[in-house]
């Protein structure tokens, strides 16, 4: 018996990156808004924007609060973030 892949929102990266350069934060900065500075490094901010690295739902759910959206906006890929 095979296992698929699970699908995989194809604009979650680029939302992510948006969330972050609009608040104009840097990786590091990023980090501590989303409570992870004790936790990971900044490479992981770097591989969830590449796409290389999928954030666990908590952290989904911080990167909406700052953006001020539901987490529908950032793993739905029929819908933007707002300007």
């Amino acid at each position: 018996m095979g296992r698929t892949a699970r699908e995989r929102p194809r604009k979650l990266a680029a939302k992510l990156l948006q969330i972050r350069q609009g608040l104009d934060f840097t990786q590091e900065q990023m980090l501590v808004a989303l409570k992870l500075d004790k936790k990971v490094f900044a490479s992981a901010i770097s591989g969830y924007e590449l796409g290389t690295r999928e954030p666990p739902l908590p952290v989904l759910l911080r990167y909406a609060e700052l953006a001020g959206v539901s987490t529908d906006v950032l793993i739905n890929d029929k819908l933007s973030l707002p300007k």
